[in-house]
């Protein structure tokens, strides 16, 4: 009993150390959430996945990547992109009912699996210094992160910070890098319905593009249209 006793002493020891040299690892390698407010990222942990991915797979495309400013990018693809992600983004702070409401719905009018349902400062947060995995562990990473940006940042700077990062299509990362391969033109000058094409692309940026024939990416790009005549409130948040 004694021996039995002081093995199980040893493995909660053990145990406690594993634990808190991990907690210090996150704590040093831990994001400084706030110097966004001012500097661009570098790069993010989905453009490092993608290249990884790349450099073992030659037939996968190029990756495309090109910053622009909040002003630089059309107010129909601030437009598009909200009320397809997250039409409570300029209410919430930082996690939003709605979403996951309405990624049901779509679940079963399509008939599949419901999107993740996270907000764009969640998406924000994951892209950044995450990965695509849905372990509880990387969700609370998550949340943490989704509170900090939320806290650090203002809402244009959220949505600038998306827009840039955002997968558009296989290695196309980025409003601007989209709006030049797509439509050959810049981010400034997408129409509206240029920019319901974008937005339909970004659940499933690895299937769904402009210009394919998929019904579902048809009827969801009207579906974004329909949404943004309806959502008119949005003008008095956006600007240019």
């Amino acid at each position: 009993m004694a021996s039995y006793l002081r093995v199980a002493a040893l493995a909660l020891g053990a145990a406690a150390l594993l634990g808190l040299v991990y907690l210090g690892y996150v704590w040093l390698s831990w994001p400084n959430v706030a110097t966004l407010e001012q500097q661009n990222p570098t790069s993010t942990a989905f453009i490092e996945r993608y290249r990884s991915r790349a450099a073992a797979d030659a037939e996968l495309p190029q990756l495309l990547w090109r910053w622009v400013e909040y002003s630089s990018i059309s107010v129909h693809a601030k437009r598009a992109v909200i009320v397809a992600e997250d039409i409570e983004f300029f209410s919430h702070a930082g996690f939003s009912t709605a979403e996951i409401r309405a990624a049901i719905r779509e679940a079963l009018e399509e008939g599949q699996a419901p999107r993740g349902a996270s907000t764009i400062t969640q998406q924000l947060a994951k892209n950044l210094w995450l990965s695509p995995a849905r372990s509880p562990l990387r969700k609370f990473k998550e949340a943490v992160l989704t509170r900090q940006l939320e806290e650090s940042l203002d809402k244009r700077r959220i949505l600038e910070l998306y827009l840039n990062i955002a997968e558009f299509g296989q290695g196309i990362f980025g409003i601007a890098a989209a709006a030049e391969l797509y439509f050959g033109k810049s981010a400034a000058t997408l129409t509206e319905h240029e920019a319901a094409m974008l937005a339909a692309v970004l659940p499933r940026p690895a299937t769904w593009y402009p210009g394919t024939d998929d019904p579902y990416y048809l009827r969801y790009v009207e579906d974004i249209l329909a949404r943004m005549q309806r959502a008119e409130f949005l003008w008095k948040y956006l600007g240019g």
